[in-house]
């Protein structure tokens, strides 16, 4: 029983004072970025029982003797904090690699670091060398993680659009020049285009880089899928270049293992120093037995030597099927990427095509469109071909019914 003399909370006070206090506001961090396409139409692609050619990566396995190498790792007590840097052995491979290749001498010690995959070598790059109010141009078609992490880092992404045939338009490029530009992405060879930078280019780039003294930010993930005997132009062949860039590849893009999320960037002493400051601090280092097991996987460099005579069989393959359709091809010098015109098929903008292509043919492709900080509409869509024989032949019976 209640005391006469005692007040009662009504139920609101009971309520007021039981209420958590509120949330302290977000920041507003990438305001007007959504979900990356690659995840939206994976995910389509399998609401609707769509043969996957969206999303860059391979439906087949890794070589055995890789994966072994592995469990031989871990079996082997490889299983606690590498260096910072990453395993010796490893960086001194990706040393040895990036000497036979291009006879560029970078030391393991202090020029090669182990990343968590190619993104994260390019964030850190990024954030390495540029700050508040700096810009930095970017090719686009770009990939799309390059706008954000320049973002992230408070700079300003500036981009150049490629001529109507994909090559870079250099004459643009110094014409976006700024007292303000701080560095430049290029990405070769390149996604989503397929096209293969050539020596001029690179020669291009070297003059307006020290012309305007920028620091580069080379995306070469694809570095061993180049087509027809082309050489990779990267820029470690350049000396005056490799002084002023940070070079990213990706060991899962070579060899077959994308969810290993394994890299290197390759960068001059002082440009690593300031990389791997940051470094240290985001992921620190890399997953210790896949290191070990990549590090005695390299030692044979018949796997990568490979790689660009496995992809242009499946290339070659894979356009020759493709040629039945009212598709036109785009070349493909490179990457394991093929763009196709569908103006002959449809008036669709880009985006709402490769929906269509997805739901009502089975089809999955990514959007050119999404590319560019302001969508270009050219009827383009981008197919990946890192796929089994049979996953490429039943995606090419569906677009069969195109015609």
């Amino acid at each position: 029983m209640t005391g006469a003399g005692r007040p009662q909370a009504s139920p609101q006070c009971v309520a007021n004072a039981t209420a958590p206090p509120p949330m302290p506001a977000l920041p507003q961090k990438l305001p007007n970025t959504g979900t990356t396409i690659f995840t939206v139409m994976s995910a389509l692609a399998a609401e609707h029982g769509a043969v996957n050619l969206g999303q860059g990566f391979p439906d087949f396995g890794a070589d055995p003797g890789l994966l072994q190498a592995v469990t031989d790792a871990m079996a082997a007590g490889h299983n606690q904090y590498p260096p910072m840097t990453g395993v010796p052995a490893l960086r001194e491979a990706v040393a040895a690699k990036l000497n036979t290749l291009y006879g560029a001498a970078y030391d393991a010690g202090s020029d090669i670091t182990i990343t968590a995959g190619g993104t994260q070598g390019l964030i850190t790059a990024l954030h390495a060398c540029v700050g508040a109010g700096d810009e930095v141009l970017i090719i686009e078609p770009a990939y799309d993680s390059y706008d954000p992490a320049i973002r992230l880092a408070g700079a300003v992404p500036v981009g150049v659009p490629m001529t109507a045939d994909y090559r870079i338009d250099w004459a643009a490029v110094r014409a976006a020049v700024t007292p303000r530009t701080r560095a430049l992405v290029i990405n070769t060879p390149h996604n989503p285009s397929g096209r293969v930078a050539t020596r001029a280019d690179l020669q291009e780039l070297e003059r307006i880089a020290e012309a305007h003294d920028l620091f580069v930010i080379s995306d070469e993930v694809y570095e061993h899928m180049v087509y027809d005997g082309a050489p990779h132009e990267s820029v470690a062949r350049h000396p005056a270049l490799r002084e002023r860039s940070f070079l990213v590849s990706s060991f899962g893009k070579t060899f077959h293992v994308t969810g290993w999320k394994v890299g290197f960037v390759a960068a001059p002493p002082a440009l690593s120093a300031a990389f791997r400051r940051l470094h240290q601090y985001t992921v620190f280092t890399v997953h210790t037995p896949t290191q070990h097991a990549l590090a005695s996987y390299l030692a044979d460099p018949a796997p990568w030597q490979g790689l660009s005579g496995f992809y242009q069989a499946k290339r070659d393959a894979f356009r020759a099927a493709l040629a039945a359709t009212p598709l036109k091809l785009l070349p493909c010098e490179g990457t394991y990427f093929q763009t196709v015109d569908y103006s002959a098929v449809s008036d669709l903008n880009e985006l709402d095509f490769a929906r269509w292509l997805t739901t009502e043919i089975g089809v999955a492709a990514i959007p050119l469109s999404v590319f560019y900080q302001q969508p270009q509409e050219r009827r383009h869509v981008r197919f990946c071909f890192a796929k089994r024989d049979e996953t490429l032949a039943e995606a090419v019976k569906r677009l069969a019914a195109l015609a």
